[in-house]
C-alpha cells in the first residue's frame, strides 16, 4: 500500500471513528484523540487540529469526568442520554466533516452527512438499551453497561489510530448490528413506557 493510499485509510478510519465514538462517548474520543495530537503520538488533519488544543482536551476531559460518574446513575444517565440528543450527533457530523478537510467540499458535506446518521444510530442504539436497563432496580447492571461502553470506545480508538483496517472491518460488523438490533430495542422501550401514557 502507497503512503497516499495509507493516509487515505488513515482518514477514513479516524472520520469514522469519531462518528461513531461521538454517539456513545462523545467526550472520550474527544480528548484521547486531541490529546494523542497533542502529544504527537497521531498527525490530525487540518479540519481537526483545533481538537489538539489545550483549551478543547481540558474542557473534554473535565466534561469526561463528569460524565463518567453521571452515566453510572440511573435516572441521571436517561437525562443525560436525552440531553446529549442535541449534542452527540451534530458534533459527530460537524467531527466526521473535519476529518475530511478544513474548507467546505463536496467531500465534508458527504462525510458530515454520513458521519452524522452514524452517530445518530449509535446514540440511539445506546439511549435505547440503556433505557432498558435503567427500568431494572439493581444499579449493576448500569454500572457493568457503562463501563462496557467506555472499554469498547477506548478499544475502538486504540484500533482505528494505528490499525484502521481491522477497525473498519470491526465498525461494519457493528453497524450491521445495530441496524439489526435498534429498531427492537425501541420496540422494547416503547412497550415499557405505553402504560405510563394518559389515557384520552
Amino acid at each position: 500500500m502507497s503512503p497516499t493510499e495509507w493516509q487515505v485509510l488513515q482518514t477514513v478510519a479516524l472520520a469514522s471513528l469519531l462518528a461513531w465514538a461521538s454517539g456513545i462517548r462523545l467526550y472520550l474520543v474527544v480528548c484521547a484523540v486531541g490529546l494523542a495530537g497533542y502529544l504527537g503520538y497521531i498527525e490530525l488533519p487540518a479540519g481537526l487540529k483545533v481538537l489538539q488544543h489545550p483549551w478543547v482536551v481540558g474542557t473534554a476531559g473535565f466534561m469526561l469526568v463528569v460524565e463518567f460518574f453521571a452515566d453510572k446513575v440511573p435516572a441521571v444517565d436517561s437525562a443525560w442520554d436525552a440531553i446529549h440528543t442535541f449534542i452527540r450527533i451534530p458534533a459527530g457530523a460537524l467531527l466526521a466533516a473535519g476529518a475530511t478537510g478544513d474548507t467546505l467540499t463536496a467531500l465534508t458535506v458527504a462525510a458530515g452527512l454520513l458521519g452524522g446518521t452514524i452517530t445518530a444510530g449509535t446514540h440511539f442504539t445506546k439511549a435505547g438499551g440503556r433505557a432498558l436497563i435503567n427500568t431494572s432496580p439493581e444499579p449493576f447492571s448500569n454500572w457493568t453497561a457503562s463501563l462496557t461502553e467506555d472499554a469498547v470506545v477506548v478499544a475502538g480508538i486504540w484500533f482505528a489510530l494505528f490499525y484502521p483496517v481491522v477497525f473498519l472491518v470491526m465498525l461494519l460488523a457493528l453497524l450491521a448490528l445495530m441496524v439489526w438490533l435498534l429498531p427492537k430495542l425501541w420496540r422494547a422501550v416503547r412497550a415499557i413506557f405505553r402504560p405510563l401514557r394518559p389515557s384520552t
